[in-house]
């Protein structure tokens, strides 16, 4: 045996060495070797690369103390500090030694791999085979780049794809940095681990689960996708659900990867009162889109329980039958950059199905069937839609809903000046049916039911006297059509003395069909009509900024005019009034043109408004911003004193000659925290007719978000409550890992908490848990009052598995 130190070999001279009688020249301590010409290194790439074939052209670099050659065994050894670089892999270890006659490498002492991928094997010993085909390591950790650990007493590699960890563990969780000795903050442990590469999964044998070093659940086997598998066959994390009326329920989801483009989640729920449901969804991707199917149902076992026994009169809900489904459906696809078309579809059996069973959220109470079309330009916009609308709540009335066919909606801003101002113009056309009248009743002595059904405010059409006064139409029966267009230009000048003057021109043009079928209903004047509307409007904006600077900051007082000169509004109630019907006066449309929210409606008559704004730069205080206002009618008639079917208008501050008083306060001294109250004051006497106030903050690791809000009775609009209420909500981030939530609505005029949430949630690079009460006091579904908790829990690889429960506690 020869003992060499601090020596280079060349390739051939390394060839010589493993296959003869070795040439030695004294180096710097490495040497190189050609691997296409030595067996030997051959067998160390494969061993480093693992099933990996090795570039052929690939070259090899060795460093180590010294290099020892035992002509007696057959052997070449590189001890202390070796280190070996091949095609991207890097292998240390205090000792290696190839042996020539078996072709395998053998690696001693605190052995490192780390392939070119970036996984790293860390072993006391590692034998491995000359393909890697087989292998033997005692003493194993493996370490993924993405964050993947494996840990075990021996390891054995066969058949070019298959490694078995025998008393081992895995988790995704690092070691703690204080103590590594401490367990993971979860982890697998099982007698077996074996991963199979070709087929991408991880199965595990008498397996346990362990939540800092406590075992908590034990399985005699269970698998799990590669890590680095985004998309494998097998089954989910389960979810839970507990309800009143479907008792404890659990899923378990199987995902069958059909294809990387195709696949289908079976998610059968099992239940302890109504049987099973069965749900699955269907999903696939084309080249130019997605879509999607959803298919659930159920034969319910015990339908009673869904018999409402909490009102005055009992009576079934929309869940008291035996058979109950939904088949949903979305899909949308590309037709070029600028345009795509797609579709949202649900087929129901009933609607609070979708609440009752878990399949969406509480806070929806309404999903839309339609086909869109939707293009965007540079400077345009055009979107077309087919809609039907589905309630999900059991005080809904499907004959309520419209169907629209279609609503069309085209605007355009052009890119060239117009007189050297800017022109738009844009379109609406919309067509709905619906088959009942939607009333709702504006005093509690004409609401359908009342006081037992105090979730709605339908107005009964038997009790009123006077049914124009004493019920509005929401939504009429029969069919409307409608197009309109409307032509923009204005132009901003500046003077010398820096005022600022906008003239602006607006048209629009309306033209309506009305087909009502409930023709003894007074709110629409006559049966069928076909109706034409136009109203040309021009006029002139006036601002004059005044500008000082103090060394506290800046301040500019504005004063702000406006004058609309137009014709009076004409077949006022003719038009059926289906998308103007939210009108909110205040600062945010005190200076437009049109101050309806929609298209039925539109402003006539001549009117002024004017106001003034302040904005205050504080140096190193924030800035305040402030406007106050007011509208004044001038000529014609002013269209908000003319109520439609909907008495749109009515008590909106804007009905009488000299409209009501509007104002708004923002204050923000710095980027953490903002105030932003909004007023309406009676013209007559100053009373306050509407009041917002909200706040933001971040102080620290806390965020506080509140909003207050108060508003006098609008009878006419069918709300003859005062409206107050305060809610508030805020998060506290405890570090960088726990959190905690709370929210409360609390109803001053009803004296009560009307909806509070609680929560605590945890993340860390490998576990998630977060817990969430809610207890609502509003209306959902079949309930009045619905207290729900809920659990999730995500593990990093592994999955999520929820738990929900909702007690029904109206009484």
């Amino acid at each position: 045996m020869t003992a060499l130190g601090s020596c280079v070999l060349a390739p051939d001279a390394y060839a010589q060495a493993v296959g003869g009688t070795p040439t030695v020249d004294s180096g710097i301590g490495h040497f190189e070797a050609d691997n296409t010409k030595s067996s030997g290194s051959s067998a160390i790439a494969s061993e480093m690369l693992g099933a990996r074939k090795p570039d052929p052209n690939a070259k090899m670099l060795v460093t180590a103390d010294e290099l020892v050659y035992d002509y007696r065994n057959d052997e070449v050894s590189a001890v202390g500090n070796v280190q070996i670089y091949y095609d991207g892999a890097v292998l240390q270890a205090n000792r290696v030694v190839y042996e020539r006659g078996n072709k395998k490498l053998r690696a001693e002492g605190n052995v490192r791999l780390k392939d070119r991928d970036g996984k790293i094997i860390t072993a006391d010993n590692l034998n491995l085979s000359e393909d890697f085909t087989t292998g033997f390591v005692n003493s194993l950790r493996i370490d993924t780049p993405d964050k993947m650990h494996f840990v075990a007493a021996q390891a054995e590699r066969s058949g070019g794809d298959t490694t078995t960890l025998t008393n081992g563990a895995y988790t995704p969780c690092e070691p703690c940095k204080e103590n590594p000795q401490r367990p993971p903050l979860w982890q697998v442990k099982a007698q077996k681990i074996i991963h199979k590469e070709k087929e991408q999964m991880i199965y595990f044998q008498n397996a346990t689960f362990e939540f800092l070093g406590i075992p908590i659940a034990w399985a005699p086997y269970m698998e799990a996708p590669d890590p680095s598998v985004k998309r494998k066959s097998g089954f989910l994390i389960p979810q839970f659900i507990s309800t009143s009326e479907i008792g404890t329920g659990m899923t378990i989801p199987y995902f069958w990867n059909i294809a990387p483009n195709m696949d289908v989640t079976f998610s059968p729920l099992i239940t302890s009162k109504q049987g099973v449901m069965f749900d699955a969804e269907f999903r696939h991707r084309l080249d130019t889109g997605v879509y999607s199917i959803r298919a659930a149902g159920i034969r319910q076992q015990d339908k009673g329980a869904f018999w409402d026994t909490n009102s005055g009169q009992p009576d079934p809900t929309p869940g008291y039958r035996d058979d109950r489904g939904l088949v949903e459906t979305h899909g949308q696809f590309n037709i070029n950059k600028q345009w795509y078309w797609g579709w949202d579809g649900y087929l129901m059996s009933d609607q609070t199905f979708m609440q009752d069973y878990d399949l969406v959220n509480t806070n929806v109470k309404d999903v839309t069937s339609q086909i869109y079309l939707v293009g965007q330009g540079d400077r345009s916009y055009f979107d077309a839609r087919v809609q039907y609308f589905q309630g999900l709540t059991e005080y809904d009335d499907q004959d309520q809903m419209p169907v629209v066919h279609p609503v069309i909606d085209y605007s355009k801003v052009l890119n060239q000046s117009v007189f050297g101002g800017q022109f738009s113009y844009d379109f609406n056309l919309i067509s709905l049916t619906r088959e009942e009248a939607d009333l709702r009743a504006t005093s509690a002595a004409f609401v359908v039911g009342w006081p037992i059904n105090g979730a709605t405010n339908e107005c009964n059409l038997a009790l009123a006297t006077n049914p124009s006064k004493d019920c509005l139409m929401r939504g009429m029966a029969g069919t409307y059509t409608r197009l309109s267009g409307e032509a923009n230009w204005k132009r901003t000048l500046i003077d010398d003395a820096g005022q600022m003057w906008t003239p602006f021109v607006n048209l629009r043009v309306d033209v309506a069909s009305v087909e009502p079928t409930q023709a003894d209903i007074p709110w629409l004047y006559g049966n069928n009509e076909s109706l034409i509307r136009a109203m040309p409007a021009m006029g002139l904006e006036y601002r004059y900024p005044f500008i000082s600077v103090h060394n506290w900051g800046t301040q500019t007082i504005e004063p702000i005019a406006q004058i609309i000169v137009r014709p009076d509004e004409t077949d006022i109630g003719k038009f059926p009034n289906e998308d103007a019907q939210s009108l909110v006066f205040d600062d945010t449309n005190l200076f437009s043109i049109s101050k309806y929210s929609g298209y039925d409606r539109v402003e006539g008559g001549t009117r002024a408004n004017v106001g003034v704004q302040y904005t205050a730069d504080l140096n190193r205080s924030g800035i305040v911003n402030a406007l106050f206002g007011q509208s004044y009618h001038l000529a014609g008639k002013n269209s908000f004193a003319y109520y439609d079917m909907a008495n749109t208008g009515a008590e909106s501050g804007l009905e009488t000659d000299t409209s009501d008083y509007v104002a708004r306060l923002y204050y923000a001294p710095n980027k953490d925290l903002s105030l932003t109250s909004r007023f309406r004051f009676d013209n007559d006497d100053m009373s306050v007719q509407r009041f917002e106030v909200e706040g933001r903050t971040t102080i620290n690791k806390l965020t506080l978000n509140a909003i207050y809000g108060m508003y006098e009775p609008q009878p006419e609009l069918g709300y003859y409550d005062r409206r107050e209420g305060v809610y508030g909500s805020g998060t506290y981030k405890i570090n960088d890992r726990w959190a905690v939530q709370g929210g409360a609505r609390y109803n001053l005029e009803a004296d009560e908490i009307d909806y509070t949430m609680l929560g605590v949630s945890y993340i860390d690079d490998c576990f998630g848990i977060s817990l969430a009460y809610v207890a609502d006091y509003t209306e959902s579904g079949n309930r009045e009052r619905v207290d729900k908790f809920l659990l999730t829990i995500s593990l990093r690889t592994l999955g999520q598995a929820g738990f929900s429960t909702k007690l029904d506690n109206s009484e």
